[in-house]
């Protein structure tokens, strides 16, 4: 019996700064639509950490350049929590 491995391009997985892995099976389904703060935080990840392009996320994700960057800002400022639409306009504020 063989193992069949799905091709993709770039790495596989990568290993983050507090030992934890993050794969490619890590990321969203191309599908999602409804984005929660951990699927937003693990394109972020992806990207921040080479598993996937900043280009690949945004056609993937079919996601606009400006609402990536608000991802990248929203964590910069707040981590994982500045992500959450119930935190949004808190966080606008400041």
């Amino acid at each position: 019996m063989s193992m069949y491995l799905k091709k993709v391009d770039g790495q596989r997985a990568i290993t983050l700064g507090d030992g934890t892995v993050l794969s490619q099976a890590d990321l969203p389904p191309r599908t999602t639509r409804r984005w929660v703060a951990s699927r937003k935080a693990a394109v972020v990840r992806g990207v921040l950490h080479g598993l996937i392009s900043q280009e690949e996320a945004l056609q993937r994700y079919e996601l606009s350049e400006e609402e990536f960057q608000e991802w990248l800002r929203a964590i910069h400022h707040f981590g994982e929590d500045g992500l959450k639409t119930t935190c949004l306009q808190k966080y606008r504020q400041l």
